[in-house]
């Protein structure tokens, strides 16, 4: 099974281990609504194969993902955002619309591996916290970063973060937006391994995919429902509760400023307005 779509491409040719790769076509494959259409599918798809016992996740290139591609989120969100009330309903969902590939990889039988170099913006993190164990690269670098764009995490950062790293440090990394390195991110829980370069990434992503490959797939799909049970419930109502919150905000002066600011490649200055 080879699969490729626009935005991911499906490759099972280590069979039980498959690797789903994030293609852009954003830069630093950003997520457009290609990626939010097509991952859903994606995962449903090597779910669906009797052959695969485990999963990688990881970008083409250079990075992991920049995060959510604003710039083509734009040509949806924007006629929302000009619809009045009746817009601000349909944005919390739109983002559950968003949410259901990360959530089909947390709900799918199979152990998901992230495998991270480079960049892991935004929505990238939400990714890699819907996966069950995430290792990196030393040059990988992390950042929460939708604060600075003047929305809320709703795709999953603020709802399973605090259950992977705690919080205390996912409340420094939503409210700051910062930049965090592979050995920080290895310090707080973020990821588990780090390792020198690509190719040990992709070496050592194999190598835990196999592994857990070896282990009785009913048993593994079975620890993975009951772990799911802790938190899911939790992480459903608080992606609701963040993107009704990004109705609203997205309404404001604020909002229309970061996106300026991003546009023009310039620091916002935000008038909490």
């Amino acid at each position: 099974m080879s699969t490729e779509h626009r935005s991911v491409r499906i490759d099972a040719s280590n069979a039980p281990v498959a690797t789903l790769t994030l293609l852009g076509p954003g830069r630093g494959n950003a997520m457009g609504p290609d990626f939010w259409r097509e991952l859903p599918a994606a995962v449903a798809a090597v779910d669906a194969s009797a052959e695969i016992r485990a999963l990688i996740v990881r970008g083409s290139g250079e990075h992991f993902s920049y995060g959510l591609d604003l710039p083509a989120m734009a040509m949806e969100i924007g006629p929302l955002l000009n619809d009045g009330a009746r817009g601000r309903v349909e944005i919390p969902a739109l983002a559950e619309r968003m949410h259901r590939g990360f959530a089909a990889l947390a709900a799918s039988r199979l152990p998901v591996i992230a495998a991270i170099d480079g960049w892991c913006i935004g929505a990238g993190i939400e990714m890699i916290a819907a996966c069950d164990i995430r290792i990196a690269t030393k040059s990988a670098k992390f950042a929460l970063r939708e604060v600075k764009v003047g929305i809320v995490p709703d795709l999953g950062g603020t709802a399973r973060l605090p259950h992977l790293i705690g919080e205390a440090w996912t409340r420094e990394l939503a409210l700051l937006g910062d930049d965090i390195d592979a050995d920080t991110a290895l310090r707080i829980g973020l990821v588990t391994h780090v390792v020198e370069d690509a190719d040990a990434l992709t070496r050592e992503a194999q190598r835990l995919g196999e592994r857990l490959a070896a282990n009785p797939p009913l048993v593994v799909a079975g620890i993975k429902r009951t772990l799911n049970a802790r938190i899911e419930a939790d992480v459903a109502r608080i992606n609701r509760d963040a993107a009704i919150q990004n109705g609203l905000l997205m309404q404001s002066e604020d909002f229309a400023e970061a996106m300026r600011a991003f546009m023009e490649r310039r620091e916002p200055v935000f008038k909490g307005r």
